[in-house]
């Protein structure tokens, strides 16, 4: 490793990098994760770090933290945690730093908990492990941060399985194990990037909260401009492993230099509270009609007492015009997904009618839908889960079409015309799903769902796991495909800016039921029900004009 640069840190830093050098094994597409960055986070600040996918964010942060897998090393200058130099260190110095000193909470807290161990249990070992206090007061202690990050019923949550939480109660409780042993430093890394937007705002609060509370310093890892907005005191924008631009948030959000950082601004959508321009369409009768549709989900023993019963979808009613979007918005559990799985029969109603082209598709079985399905086209959430990792672009293109009787030259030509459309060039139809970047496989997705000509797109969260970049190019594609085609669309999102771009109308769920249904200028400016008001005053970053910030109500 080449020699670190020591730097004289002043008394007001919690964190300096200087120079840092972290190299990738030979092959990758570059040779650094990151290649000499350097910053600082002051006492009793928040840094927000952003960038894109691959600008080496997430690295930084395991690199502070020694977590980064063998394949990768640092190569060159220097970490100082609380004045006290870190890289080169032994893994047993590090192990003593790490929760004591500086802590982590990690973007996805199902993966990082442990699904065999009771919340309290796993507060418990954190504590444990440092050889803090007794059993009685690790105990007294795991209540009291629960209690703190706002957890109902500590006594009760103390015993649960992480599977048993809603994401955003799992991500309090990562945020109750950082803080177990008080450090001075916490590292959050993209802990609000799978939430709603309800709970995005509860988390955001809850951390901004404890730090003014504790003095900690933080450093918040982010894609979303509307979270730095919300909460940075000072921001560092990375770009494939080179910090590009950084300084107070006021100055990179106002008066942006670099380029890079211009292009992320223009990228993040804001709510436009304006209607689309609606297409000229031939045909004025409803591509879709749904009339009271239901549907509930059962577990457990009815036989022993014990039977769970959630209405997941309640007397949905609602119309589609060729042509047009509906968005459909609300929480996690608002019953969104599983309105889109009802529209697609990829499950079964419990009731109602679901009229596509005036024929009611919901009591027909798969084998009498079948023909219909490939008018019904789904885009789904994850295209790398959907998308099989063994099979060439061409033959994910062409397989559906094939086994509905195009021929194999014919498919083979539409799909070269598909990937066209959606932005891909030619040689892409022999290359597999990891060759391609998230949202190049994402483009594939939709290409795949084109191959039917379908009169119906259900795009079920279709840009919520993408950068903001990515995302407004999708979002593009999208309204360039409808335009040239004509598709009717249902847009499910829990991303109220993205629905305010590309949906002439927004359905807003809560508990399965369609609580307020417009379009964006009302839902967005001039919103009826409560609950809507509470969704739109929690988007980070942005306040609608004529809207006061509406208090959000904790989670239950």
């Amino acid at each position: 490793m080449s020699a670190n640069i020591h730097a004289v840190v002043s008394d007001d830093v919690a964190l300096s990098v200087r120079g840092l050098t972290v190299s990738l094994p030979t092959g990758m597409e570059r040779s650094h994760a990151v290649k000499d960055i350097s910053f600082d986070l002051k006492r009793g600040q928040i840094l927000c770090v952003i960038g894109e996918s691959g600008s080496g964010k997430s690295v930084t942060a395991n690199t502070i933290m020694g977590l980064l897998p063998k394949m990768i090393a640092v190569t060159g200058g220097s970490i100082t945690l609380d004045g006290r130099e870190i890289v080169g260190i032994g893994p047993e110095e590090l192990r003593s730093l790490r929760g004591r000193v500086v802590s982590m909470i990690f973007q996805d807290p199902l993966s990082a908990l442990n699904p065999l161990m009771t919340v309290g249990a796993q507060i418990d070992e954190a504590m444990q492990a440092h050889g803090i206090g007794t059993p009685t007061s690790r105990r007294e202690r795991a209540l009291e941060l629960l209690t703190e990050v706002g957890l109902p019923e500590p006594e009760v949550m103390y015993h649960q399985y992480p599977f048993r939480l809603s994401g955003g109660q799992r991500q309090r409780v990562m945020i109750a194990m950082a803080l177990a042993l008080e450090p001075s430093i916490l590292i959050a890394d993209e802990p609000t990037t799978a939430l709603d937007v309800t709970t995005q705002a509860q988390i955001l609060e809850l951390i901004r909260d404890i730090q003014r509370r504790k003095n900690m310093s933080v450093m918040f890892i982010t894609h979303d401009f509307g979270v730095v907005a919300e909460i940075a005191d000072s921001v560092v924008v990375m770009e494939k492993g080179h910090v590009v631009e950084q300084g107070s948030a006021q100055d990179v959000l106002k008066t942006p230099k670099h380029p890079y950082t211009k292009r992320l601004i223009a990228a993040v959508p804001h709510l436009t509270g304006k209607d689309r321009v609606p297409l000229q369409t031939i045909s004025t009768g409803p591509v879709l009609k749904v009339e009271n549709l239901v549907k509930t989900y059962r577990s457990g023993s009815k036989l022993f007492g014990k039977q769970r019963v959630v209405q997941a979808v309640r007397e949905v009613s609602f119309e589609l015009a060729p042509g047009r979007t509906l968005g459909v918005v609300g929480e996690s559990g608002s019953g969104k997904s599983s309105l889109g799985r009802l529209l697609t029969k990829l499950m079964v109603s419990d009731g109602g009618r679901i009229l596509f082209e005036d024929r009611d598709v919901a009591p027909l079985s798969e084998a009498e839908f079948r023909p219909t399905r490939q008018r019904i086209q789904m885009i789904f959430q994850d295209p790398f889960a959907s998308l099989n990792p063994r099979a060439t672009i061409g033959r994910i293109l062409t397989v559906g079409p094939i086994a509905h009787g195009m021929a194999p030259a014919v498919a083979r030509e539409e799909a070269r015309a598909m990937l066209d459309l959606v932005g891909l060039d030619a040689g892409a139809i022999g290359r597999y799903p990891h060759e391609f970047s998230g949202g190049q496989r994402q483009r594939i997705g939709i290409a795949r769902a084109l191959m039917f000509k379908p009169k119906l797109l259900v795009a079920d969260e279709a840009v919520s796991a993408l950068d903001v970049s990515i995302q407004a190019q999708i979002l593009q594609l999208l309204d360039k495909i409808q335009r040239e085609t004509g598709v009717s669309m249902v847009f499910i999102t829990h991303d109220l800016r993205v629905a305010s771009q590309i949906c002439d109308e927004i359905a807003v769920m809560q508990h399965g039921r369609i609580v307020e249904m417009g379009p964006p200028s009302q839902i967005f400016l001039n919103p009826q029900a409560a609950y809507t008001r509470e969704l739109v005053a929690a988007i980070p970053g942005e306040r609608p004009t004529g809207m006061a910030p509406v208090a959000v109500a904790a989670e239950p």
